[in-house]
């Protein structure tokens, strides 16, 4: 474990430290019940080494996720029937990140299961002002 992760309780349960339900394993992913889950089913896709966001994620592990977010939502839709699937993942603080090491959610729902994912006030933005977000963006 590198210096500063001695504490993250993901990389412990990816080393064999602590404890979880898993439902995959491969050399790179595993993927896992989540301890206070939203809804029946929730589980949490982690790399197995230590990247705090998706801002430090290796390219090649992020190709690797969606690949198996996909699968699992899969298993998740035959195995508890869900009506509905979020994929949720964030990053920073602000943005919700409460463990900080990268990890999505596959959140099963079910009508009236009583989960509410918001975004808050849209904005409103001319056409001009997305214009000019869009080229800020694509320049970098």
């Amino acid at each position: 474990m590198m210096a500063g992760q001695n504490d993250c309780v993901f990389c412990k349960i990816a080393q064999g430290q602590l404890p979880a339900h898993i439902v995959y394993e491969d050399a790179q992913l595993m993927a896992i019940m989540d301890a206070f889950p939203a809804t029946q089913g929730h589980v949490l896709i982690i790399p197995k080494a230590h990247a705090e966001s998706i801002y430090d994620l290796p390219p090649e592990t992020a190709a690797a996720i969606l690949p198996l977010a996909q699968e699992l939502a899969r298993k998740i839709k035959t195995a508890l029937h869900p009506d509905g699937l979020n994929i949720l993942q964030n990053n920073g603080k602000t943005a919700g990140q409460v463990v900080f090491h990268y990890h999505m959610h596959l959140i099963p729902r079910y009508t009236d299961d009583g989960v509410v994912i918001k975004h808050g006030r849209p904005l409103t933005l001319t056409k001009e002002e997305l214009a000019g977000i869009a080229q800020r963006i694509g320049a970098q």
